[in-house]
């Protein structure tokens, strides 16, 4: 261990310093005496370095550059004599003096803040020549529909906008929605672009200083805007739902032959014209399709639940037929019969459900059955010699079919033993003879006869005499000629005739039926029966009673709107028959004579005047000198020859006058 001449005792120094003749503490030390009293290091070997004190630095500078001059290879220095390096004074990790410290921190705090100074000032001098450079322009990253007016005068922004959107906009406008589409003509949707008012929304140069920075590396979209008719506009978007909205679909199984197709479901869309509305004004002359807003509806079934009933019934159903046993002979029903009769609704779990259509199976399976089926027969009453006859029911044997197929379905489900069982039962008739004697048919209690039809007309006229002749009407029935009739199509053997439309002559399926109509109405007035529903025609035909007259028409589908309707009130049952000639149809109406019927017609009143209607040229025109329209009463008085009561009846009639037809320009 070193010796240690400042303490040869080795005990810790005395913090006491000695008195030199006076009682005065002597001057602390400086560090230069106490550097000139360490011992001089020995002298070294040949060939070794040694390295010189150095009086204490009076600056930093000085301080550096000892310690710079310092040798960084000791590798010749012998191993024991590290202590022969001389000491720096501080030492290697010599502690910076506290003046020193904060004078330099001082310095580094001046330097900082004259630099963040300069750097302020730049940016102030950057902001306000950019303020003056863009003043009056829009601002800076400003695109409308694609089309960048940033940084330009709002009359260059204008012209810039018209330039480059304006030769489109006469352009059909695109709508979208979902996977359909269709266009808009924007002068018939009333769509024009307001120029001016679309650079002004642009609004003008933030003053944010961080604003500014930021429109330097990002744009700001701005919508054009728009001046249009709203209501030109939803008359336009409309006129679009055959093209954009869709039906919901639910999913299905259908056939091709007998091999099952899935067909997976379809959402509904229905577009919502005021929020479309909004959408088109708004972005309908930027580039792409208008997504045009719409309302979804939803179905039942999933294409998941399509499949697994693909899978679980309808391969199954047809993979075999089915044998139907009768008595004595069996009959079979074949995958392609089963795959006609099979129906599909929305079942569980977005699922489908099967079921049998009843009417399909029965025509596949009863022609094979006929030679073990004994049909029954109803009871007629027919006419013979101008009598009413009653021709006697038969009893029958025939197949409950409910019964039969009640359990068909779990048998198409099964692999094997695919066979129902034919359930026979005794079938009565529905209108037994008995019934038909009891009816007390066999008189005429009604009739009337109307003529003058053109020969289309006549064949109309005809086919309705045809399907009402022996009609049976029971006592508190009531008839219908719509319902009995049923649909009077091209297909139930009608034909194009002439009809009344909007005052002038036209042609329609099934013309002329208004006779049969106003024939059979007139036969059950003078037979006393109860007017449920009649209907007279517009204009006055002078063919007919006027105030007793009726019309009829269905719907293209068939259904009735306006019908004649009359129920039996009498105690006898009511046979109809009809008797038709090429110019003339008579209804009588048989039963038991009960009632007897006058009729008065009052005087026409309120006459108006007809109007003048001009058919453009080209169209279809039959010309017509109108007839004018007036208000006309009928009385119907019904005696009681049972009870001796008498009622009247009284309605009134307004027709509306014929118009004057010219075809192409009226006369001078």
């Amino acid at each position: 261990m070193p010796e240690n001449h400042d303490h040869p005792s080795g005990s810790e120094p005395s913090t006491e310093r000695l008195h030199t003749g006076s009682d005065q503490r002597s001057e602390p030390e400086r560090d230069v005496e106490r550097t000139t009293r360490i011992p001089p290091v020995p002298a070294a070997d040949e060939g070794t370095q040694r390295i010189q004190p150095t009086a204490e630095p009076e600056s930093d500078a000085e301080r550096t550059a000892q310690i710079a001059a310092l040798p960084t290879d000791f590798s010749n220095f012998p191993i024991g004599e590290t202590q022969a390096i001389p000491q720096v004074a501080g030492g290697w990790n010599a502690a910076v003096p506290p003046q020193q410290a904060a004078e330099r921190k001082k310095r580094g705090l001046i330097r900082a803040g004259i630099a963040a100074g300069a750097a302020v000032g730049l940016l102030a001098l950057l902001y306000v020549g950019d303020l003056a450079l863009t003043s009056g322009t829009v601002p800076r990253g400003t695109v409308v529909a694609g089309v960048d007016i940033g940084g330009l005068e709002p009359a260059a922004a204008e012209t810039r906008l018209k330039a480059e959107l304006g030769p489109g906009l006469d352009q059909p406008v695109q709508l979208q929605v979902a996977d359909r589409s269709t266009t808009i003509n924007p002068a018939d949707a009333g769509l024009q672009m307001d120029w001016s008012a679309t650079v002004a929304e642009a609004g003008e140069q933030p003053l944010n200083p961080f604003s500014r920075i930021a429109s330097l590396f990002s744009t700001r979209e701005v919508a054009p805007v728009s001046h249009g008719d709203r209501d030109q506009l939803v008359q336009a978007l409309e006129k679009t739902r055959p093209q954009l909205d869709r039906e919901p679909a639910e999913g299905t199984i259908r056939f091709e032959g007998t091999k099952p197709v899935a067909v997976e479901p379809v959402t509904g869309q229905f577009v919502d014209v005021q929020r479309a509305t909004d959408e088109v004004l708004t972005h309908w002359a930027e580039d792409g399709p208008v997504q045009v807003p719409f309302t979804e509806k939803p179905v039942n079934t999933t294409a998941d639940g399509v499949q697994r009933a693909l899978r679980e019934i309808a391969q199954p159903a047809v993979k075999a037929p089915v044998t139907v046993r009768g008595e004595g002979k069996d009959a079979t029903l074949a995958p392609e019969a089963i795959a006609a009769a099979l129906r599909f609704e929305p079942g569980d779990e977005g699922g489908l459900k099967a079921n049998i259509d009843l009417p399909s199976v029965i025509g596949a399976v009863e022609p094979q059955l006929a030679d073990t089926i004994k049909p029954g027969k109803d009871a007629e009453i027919v006419l013979e010699g101008g009598v009413p006859v009653v021709k006697p029911s038969t009893d029958g044997i025939g197949v409950n079919w409910d019964k039969s197929f009640a359990r068909l379905m779990d048998v198409l489900r099964a692999p094997q033993n695919r066979s129902v069982q034919a359930v026979y039962e005794h079938q009565p008739a529905q209108f037994t003879t008995e019934q038909a004697n009891q009816m007390g048919i066999k008189e005429v209690v009604g009739e009337f006869t109307t003529g003058g039809f053109e020969p289309a007309s006549g064949v109309n006229i005809r086919r309705t005499a045809e399907q009402v002749n022996g009609a049976v009407i029971k006592p508190g029935e009531t008839f219908s000629l719509n319902g009995h009739t049923g649909p009077r199509g091209t297909a139930q053997g009608y034909v194009e005739s002439g009809i009344i439309q909007d005052g002038r002559p036209g042609r329609a399926v099934g013309g002329g039926i208004s006779q049969f109509a106003t024939t059979l109405y007139n036969a059950s007035y003078f037979a006393g029966m109860q007017d449920v529903e009649h209907k007279a025609h517009s204009y006055y035909i002078s063919r007919y009673p006027a105030g007793r007259e009726a019309t009829v028409f269905q719907s293209p589908s068939g259904a009735s709107v306006i019908d004649v309707k009359f129920k039996n009130v009498s105690k006898s049952g009511i046979l109809i028959t009809t008797t038709w000639t090429p110019s003339s149809i008579t209804v009588k109406l048989w039963g038991t004579k009960q009632f007897e019927v006058s009729s008065q017609t009052g005087e026409r009143t309120n006459p108006t005047q007809p109007h003048e209607k001009v058919v453009p040229p080209g169209e279809p025109c039959s010309a017509s000198k109108g007839s004018p329209g007036f208000t006309v009463t009928d009385t119907r008085t019904i005696r009681d020859i049972t009870t001796g009561q008498t009622r009247n009846e009284t309605q009134r009639t307004r027709y509306d006058p014929q118009p004057i037809i010219h075809c192409g320009a009226p006369p001078a």
